[in-house]
């Protein structure tokens, strides 16, 4: 039997890594929707992965425009186990291409099985300061 934990973990660095490359299929690989993302007090909610890939394109401009080269993962910690639902404390760091850390953060992520598979169906952030909120400014309407 597999360990949830174990599992989501290495779905987490999968996106992460999906992420970095700026790879949107690999991104949505490891979601489920419908899916919502809250961002300060702003929810921002997909039904299907055609709104997100839309989404990542603004992140992607988003990102170059604030000098972010790469993103890591400085912890990442299963801090709730159930056979269906796992939430996930994450602290992220933005880099520049020189290696300069310009932005940590806490992300919580919570993971659902469905059809047995583990996917991401909801993330909240604590990023602040971000040129253009990479991904902030974007507001997703219901149902898009």
């Amino acid at each position: 039997m597999s360990d949830p934990a174990s599992d989501l973990t290495k779905s987490f660095k999968r996106y992460l890594h999906a992420f970095n490359q700026r790879d949107v299929e690999g991104l949505l690989a490891e979601m489920h929707f419908p899916h919502m993302r809250l961002v300060d007090d702003v929810f921002q909610r997909w039904e299907t992965s055609d709104g997100m890939a839309e989404m990542e394109e603004f992140v992607t401009k988003s990102l170059k425009s604030e000098g972010w080269h790469t993103s890591e993962a400085k912890s990442i910690e299963a801090v709730q186990i159930g056979p269906e639902k796992v939430h996930l404390a994450n602290r992220m760091s933005r880099l520049r291409e020189d290696g300069t850390e310009y932005n940590t953060f806490d992300t919580p992520w919570i993971f659902t099985k469905v059809d047995g598979r583990w996917g991401v169906r909801f993330r909240s952030s604590f990023l602040k300061n971000a040129v253009g909120g990479a991904g902030t400014d974007y507001l997703v309407e219901e149902g898009k």
